[in-house]
């Protein structure tokens, strides 16, 4: 299965501060929110500012998805 191109998506904060996972890009741009599983829980980060460049965003940490 082919996938799109993709942002490295940093976590500023929370459970998961300091990782990096790959994004999807949802029409050029950074998704407003990602899940990143954890060891036996899913987090939700947001992005962390709207206008951002290059090939990585920042995310800050929303909550835990039960």
């Amino acid at each position: 299965m082919e996938t799109g191109p993709t942002i490295t998506a940093m976590l500023a904060d929370g459970p998961l501060e300091g990782k990096r996972v790959e994004a999807e890009v949802v029409e050029g741009r950074p998704p407003k929110t990602i899940d990143v599983p954890g060891d036996d829980v899913t987090f939700r980060y947001c992005l962390a500012e709207w206008v951002q460049a290059g090939q990585s965003a920042a995310y800050t940490f929303l909550y835990r998805v039960e």
